[in-house]
């Protein structure tokens, strides 16, 4: 998109020799998209500008362009949220495409033969978006949903996406989010989290104990795409009382064979 540099984004080349900090004006406005297309829309322009890491005054003038181009609708008070062209595109994307109804019948028979919720999904900056949720048979859920997103070090999906990072990356994502606690299961600690992560690669898989949500336990694998990178997860959910930790290690097997055969479906 041309013409959406400022002078906030040239003072911040010339300190740094890139467009700015927040990336060029390609990843600006990727970002800002998805920041106000995010659950719990509309948005207001300093929410969207944090979320994305783009200075206010040049995410007020991206956000005017994708509202002009339809990518993003505006309430006439300052709330940002998905546009019809993001929605149709949406729509498009996932209607009937193939790698999509693979996924999902890979994931509903995880949910069968574990009798128990299963999720897909993957990481968005420095969060957990689901992409697919199947529900289970159980009458007590999780609150968990589709587009909804997580922090990634409490999550079983989230620590195998973590897992996967170099050294330095994951330290700069243990920096910028700080570890908030969801539960008081939740790993604050950077060492504590880095021990745990050193488990996940050696075992090919995490365990998420209550730390996202009390009463809820999961174990999750890493879904990686063509080139072999960790994009995401697939996870099975169980009811604490319900469920036994036993129970769960002993799906293990099953749940890494479904993240394999989701390999290369995402990109």
């Amino acid at each position: 998109m041309a013409g959406i540099e400022t002078s906030e984004d040239s003072q911040a080349a010339g300190r740094s020799g890139r467009s700015s900090a927040a990336g060029n004006a390609t990843d600006k406005a990727l970002n800002l998209l998805e920041a106000a297309s995010a659950p719990g829309y509309p948005h207001r322009l300093g929410d969207i500008a944090a979320a994305a890491g783009v200075p206010k005054a040049s995410a007020h003038r991206i956000l005017q362009n994708l509202v002009a181009i339809g990518f993003l609708a505006s309430d006439g008070s300052g709330g940002y949220g998905p546009g019809p062209r993001i929605r149709a595109l949406a729509a498009r994307v996932t209607q009937g495409c193939a790698e999509d109804q693979a996924m999902r019948a890979e994931l509903e028979v995880l949910s069968r033969r574990t009798a128990n919720t299963v999720h897909m999904g993957i990481r968005t900056g420095d969060a957990l978006t689901y992409l697919v949720k199947v529900a289970g048979p159980n009458p007590v859920q999780e609150s968990s949903r589709v587009g909804m997103q997580q922090p990634l070090h409490t999550t079983a999906i989230g620590k195998c996406v973590l897992a996967g990072l170099p050294d330095d990356e994951l330290g700069r994502l243990v920096t910028s989010t700080g570890l908030p606690a969801r539960t008081e299961n939740s790993l604050t600690d950077p060492a504590e989290l880095r021990a745990e992560l050193a488990r996940v690669r050696e075992r090919g898989f995490a365990i998420e104990e209550e730390e996202n949500e009390i009463g809820i336990r999961c174990i999750g694998a890493p879904v990686r795409d063509t080139r072999g990178t960790v994009i995401g997860g697939v996870s099975v959910s169980t009811i604490t009382f319900l469920e036994t930790r036993t129970t769960l290690l002993g799906w293990s097997d099953v749940v890494r064979s479904t993240a394999d055969a989701l390999r290369g479906l995402l990109g």
